[in-house]
């Protein structure tokens, strides 16, 4: 059985169907921030640390959905992602307090876990052909991105006459129903013999002894920070440094008259922008080096926040740091899932890179964590953006050692 060498595919269009509403409903999560504190008068870190523990869920459950794909199937392994992510929603409608929003919170990280680039790259890589490989994995992370252009506004949109436990259930109805889609989903052809002759526990081994593969590990973790950070404190970020918005503006000819929209709008401003700038990224991973082209994305990440956080905040800056972080915001995910693939094989690429965007999970706890502790110590989330621009130039210089090449398996040597 050979890959199909075309670059649309079934297998392609599922992916990027289940991709787009799993992310649509968990890039929305910021939106929520005010509107769940307000209503009962918690602080902000108490939602903040149900997002925060919802990301290491996630990073937790990558490698284990992973597995389980590999072991029995990713479609069984989708299904059950769904189904776990639908209940954390529905707890987490009928939750409240904080520890219960917090509790529900594995549920929710879980099921995103199933349902996320994990499994889904993964079966996205086996079934392509080497040509397509970089820009296929590079559409279904762009469809991550058309999730967070329609999640948040929709979110927004649905608040202003629904209760946000209502939307919660809304989304839990959405995310079931990508079970729908599974039958389309052929199981891709297998690995090549030389892998499917090395066990987990091998290549494993042979990755955690690799320095290049702690590289990628320690790498992802900025990612994590930045992009998570921006998910769940943005929107509350830009109400509250932006002010009130003039009726005769720019903003308003677009219908956007309250800061509260203009967050929402933000992101997905973040995710149209990343559309571009991740198919871009998918080609140059196809002709260029990806370790220089993540530490280059990395560094202009940095300097973009940099820049952004020494200047006023105002609604048009806001726009601008929007489209060009959104540019750059998953970039790095078919970069550093094809880096994986082409070092250690596709066999076991969901494991593997499990455990990578394990560490991406880890800082997207603690941008989301220390975001809303550092509000409620400081009253502004000035000390959490400059961490961010910290870890962001670690991460553009670790790249830079990783050797490239893809090392021999043990049966070969």
């Amino acid at each position: 059985m050979t890959r199909d060498t075309r670059l649309i595919t079934p297998v392609l269009i599922v992916s990027c169907i289940i991709i787009t509403v799993s992310f649509a409903v968990r890039a929305s999560f910021g939106v929520f921030q005010i509107p769940i504190s307000d209503e009962f008068g918690w602080m902000r870190s108490e939602f903040s640390l149900a997002i925060a523990i919802q990301n290491l869920a996630w990073g937790i459950g990558q490698p284990i959905f992973g597995a389980i794909s590999e072991k029995l199937g990713d479609r069984r392994a989708i299904v059950l992602g769904a189904l776990i992510y639908a209940l954390g929603m529905v707890l987490s409608a009928a939750s409240t307090t904080p520890l219960g929003h917090q509790l529900n919170a594995w549920l929710v990280g879980f099921g995103i876990a199933g349902t996320g680039f994990g499994v889904v790259l993964a079966v996205v890589g086996r079934a392509s052909s080497d040509e397509n490989r970089s820009m296929s994995l590079a559409v279904v992370t762009a469809a991550g991105s058309i999730g967070q252009v329609i999640g948040a506004p929709a979110a927004e949109w649905m608040l202003g006459f629904i209760s946000w436990q209502m939307v919660f259930v809304i989304f839990a109805i959405a995310i079931l129903s990508l079970v729908l889609t599974l039958p389309m989903m052929r199981p891709p052809v297998q690995a090549c013999k030389q892998e499917v002759e090395e066990s987990l526990s091998a290549i494993l081994q042979k990755a955690f002894r690799d320095p290049s593969y702690t590289l990628i590990f320690l790498g992802f973790f900025s990612c994590g920070y930045q992009l998570a950070f921006i998910t769940a404190h943005f929107p509350a970020f830009v109400a509250e440094m932006c002010g009130p918005i003039e009726v005769g503006g720019v903003l308003h000819s677009m219908g956007i008259t309250t800061t509260s929209a203009l967050g929402a709008v933000a992101l997905s401003l973040v995710g149209l922008a990343n559309i571009a700038g991740t198919l871009t990224a998918g080609w140059a991973g196809k002709h260029f080096t990806r370790k220089y082209l993540l530490a280059g994305i990395y560094t202009a990440r940095t300097i973009i926040a940099a820049v952004f956080i020494l200047l006023p905040i105002t609604p048009g800056s806001v726009i601008i740091f929007s489209v060009l972080m959104g540019s750059l915001w998953l970039a790095t995910v078919p970069l550093t899932s094809g880096l994986v693939a082409h070092l250690y094989g596709l066999r076991y690429m969901g494991t593997l890179y499990g455990f990578v965007f394990l560490s991406h999970q880890i800082g997207g706890f603690l941008g989301v964590w220390l975001g809303g502790r550092m509000y409620d110590t400081y009253g502004d989330y000035t000390a959490v953006w400059w961490v961010g621009v910290a870890v962001g130039a670690f991460s553009a210089v670790v790249h830079l050692p990783i050797r490239e090449t893809r090392t021999p398996s043990p049966q070969a040597a």
